[in-house]
């Protein structure tokens, strides 16, 4: 079966409740009709990186639960999980294999030594500048063994993350069962995450290289849909790169809505978001908010760079307790990447205008993800940011039931359950989308399916949004203001 084109939720296994079984509650009691997905981020062991770090995919962290916990709310709502692609933990049975014995390790091959990429074991200045990376040290981490032995390896991300050798046949064969474990559950969508640093060359940028990642996602694919599961390749960067991975057939991710709808929003004019409306991918997941920050390069020719600087400018002005250097290099996440903030905060915890957001993305083409912050309508977490000294953990509360109870009441976030119920049942959005003729500080979107027709009508300068869909059973059109 396909995925259903209705909302999704994401949230870790412990931020909505303390674990899956919490987790599964809040779902039934409060999102039932709300949401008809959810991706659940990774729940497996992990070293590192909230989850990021997997030290294997056959477990499920006894911390959040079991299986039978993931099964239970797959059986409930379409499942979404996630398969790192691009590492496994360096406490893995794998790696620290390799660091005890060396070549000798049967795993060996898993790895990416530097001394396997060129000659002396080194990468110049000149190769090593043109390495795409998002962390502001050098791609690789120096190992030492017992006897004292030293190696470069590489590794993209966290030190906690070795990168993995897709040209091994070991590392294929090992994930290759993983992949399987994970396919043969309920899950409808795998999600293959950092899969663009998955090509490691010397000489290039190593990220997305063409074509050898078309082959490795093929291959990924070849497993999931046997089991009747696909596959959402996960990219932040430029645009096209979506485009690309559209034209190929594969789900895709919007990435770059949150900042267009940001400065549609600050700055009153629709026609950088009806541009990308117009050409955006149709299979594709849209986002305002995630696990991480919200995204930059991904509007790059989208929008100027003065609009971009304008907007981003405007964020850290209008978003609620936000500062600059919680998007920078001492708290581990620089703003030229990515922008660390809630997106209620962001939009001046402003309910119009957030219901004004949630109008564009649900009317967005595509299946429409929510994080649980934004759906709680969440504010900037920065004891927490302060504490952990991790930018992105501004975005990360973790809810416990209690306060869940109490959060859901909130008006803002009653109106948005509202929107969501109509966004998953009204059956116009199964059918033709367009965006209508409208002035520069006005925004109208329309889908039409047979005689089904939603309209949502959106005032650019004060943020007032009204739905107007036709009712078959009255055989008239009627109307709600969000």
């Amino acid at each position: 079966m396909t995925i259903q084109n209705k909302v999704q939720l994401i949230t870790y296994p412990d931020s909505l409740g303390h674990n899956l079984p919490e987790l599964h509650y809040v779902l039934r009691k409060y999102l039932k009709e709300a949401i008809g997905g959810v991706h659940i981020l990774p729940f497996y062991p992990s070293s590192a990186d909230r989850g990021f770090a997997p030290l294997t995919y056959d477990k499920v962290d006894p911390n959040f639960g079991t299986w039978e916990d993931i099964e239970k709310i797959g059986n409930d709502f379409d499942l979404i999980i996630d398969f790192i692609v691009n590492h496994i933990s360096k406490q893995s049975v794998f790696f620290q294999d390799y660091i005890e014995n060396g070549d000798d390790s049967e795993y060996a091959d898993m790895f990416i030594s530097l001394k396997n990429l060129s000659p002396d074991g080194e990468i110049s200045k000149e190769d090593l500048a043109k390495v795409y990376t998002r962390k502001p040290r050098d791609p690789f981490t120096v190992i030492e063994r017992p006897d004292g032995s030293r190696e470069k390896i590489w590794c993209t991300f966290d030190y906690q993350q070795i990168d993995l050798n897709w040209l091994s046949s070991k590392t294929r064969e090992i994930f290759r069962n993983f992949l399987l474990r994970l396919s043969r559950t309920n899950a409808k969508l795998i999600r293959m995450d950092a899969f663009a640093y998955t090509t490691t060359k010397i000489g290039t940028n190593c990220f997305f290289l063409e074509p050898d990642v078309w082959e490795f996602l093929e291959w990924l694919n070849g497993f999931t849909t046997a089991f009747d599961t696909e596959i959402l390749p996960e990219v932040h960067e430029h645009y096209s790169y979506q485009l690309k991975i559209a034209e190929k057939g594969y789900w895709t991710y919007d990435f770059a809505l949150p900042l267009l709808v940001l400065h549609t929003l600050y700055h009153h004019t629709n026609k950088r978001l009806i541009h990308w409306l117009n050409i955006c991918p149709r299979k594709q997941v849209t986002t305002l908010d995630t696990h991480d920050g919200i995204g930059v390069v991904d509007v790059a020719d989208l929008m100027s760079k003065e609009e971009i600087d304008r907007t981003i400018n405007g964020l850290y002005e209008k978003g609620s307790n936000v500062k600059r250097i919680y998007s920078g290099h001492e708290y581990q996440n620089p703003d030229i990447f990515q922008v660390n903030c809630t997106y209620f905060a962001a939009l001046e915890c402003n309910e119009n205008s957030y219901i004004a957001a949630r109008t564009i993305q649900f009317f967005a083409p595509g299946i429409p993800q929510i994080y649980y912050v934004g759906l709680l309508a969440g504010e900037n977490d920065t004891k927490l940011v302060e504490q952990t000294h991790l930018g992105r953990n501004i975005n990360r509360h973790n809810y416990d039931l209690d306060e869940i109870d109490m959060e859901i009441q909130k008006p803002v976030v009653q109106r948005l359950l509202k929107l969501m119920k109509f966004r998953n049942t009204y059956p116009a959005f199964n059918g033709i989308f367009k965006v209508e003729d409208s002035p520069e500080n006005r925004l109208i979107l329309t889908w039409t399916d047979n005689q089904s027709r939603a309209k949502a009508f959106i005032n650019l300068d004060n943020y007032n949004t009204k739905i107007t869909y036709y009712d078959p059973e009255k055989d008239s059109d009627c109307e709600f203001i969000v």
